[in-house]
């Protein structure tokens, strides 16, 4: 049976689960939220999840929300990008709740106030303190990359799949990629992994849509 997992390619949350499950070898397909009209708050969407969020994964009976555990689910499942030990489990984890509360936390939203809102809405002083936070996470992945081509064993995993969910989309969020050399080559080096999709090719919806 297919999996199927709502989304919408502008969402860094989303391609968290995308890219796990496109590298993953499952078959699955997207089914495209329309956020940017308001899908995600009727009540038929929240009936699928009270968060009024995506993602959402359907595998069969399972419905899934929250990219974390969805990312949990399918390397579980498929065997692959998960740790190797209890001591490497628990490596990744650290990563995916470091990222959920230091860099996709803020440079979600910091993104989403500098692009998505209309300018005339757009708060200048949290744009400015999330800039702040954005940069302090950016430096401690930049410190962690320190000679390591992974976050975790060496290898992909589902640390560097969480941790570079925000870092491809080509809208301005504080990010140059050029300043941040060992975040640059990891970057290239995930894009280089077989089956790899930037977020717009790999699930429906960019802002070229809307446009």
């Amino acid at each position: 049976m297919t999996i199927r997992l709502y989304c919408f390619g502008e969402s860094g949350n989303a391609y968290k689960a995308a890219i796990t499950l496109e590298l993953s070898g499952l078959e699955w397909e997207p089914v495209f939220v329309d956020f940017f009209n308001g899908e995600t708050r009727t009540p038929e969407f929240l009936e699928l999840n009270e968060m009024g969020e995506v993602p959402v994964m359907i595998d069969g009976r399972l419905r899934l929300s929250q990219s974390g555990v969805i990312q949990d689910y399918v390397s579980s499942k498929s065997g692959k990008l998960g740790g190797q030990s209890a001591d490497e489990r628990r490596e990744i984890l650290r990563w995916m709740f470091w990222d959920n509360h230091k860099m996709s936390g803020q440079a979600g939203s910091l993104r989403f106030m500098m692009n998505f809102l209309p300018e005339e809405k757009r708060p200048q002083q949290a744009i400015r303190w999330l800039n702040g936070r954005v940069q302090a996470a950016l430096a401690t992945l930049e410190r962690a990359l320190t000679g390591k081509d992974y976050l975790v064993g060496g290898r992909l995993t589902l640390a560097d799949l969480a941790c570079c969910g925000y870092l491809y989309y080509p809208e301005p969020f504080g990010f140059d990629r050029a300043e941040w050399p060992n975040i640059d080559a990891w970057l290239t080096r995930i894009s280089e992994t077989p089956g790899w999709k930037h977020p717009y090719d790999l699930m429906p919806g960019s802002p070229a849509d809307r446009a």
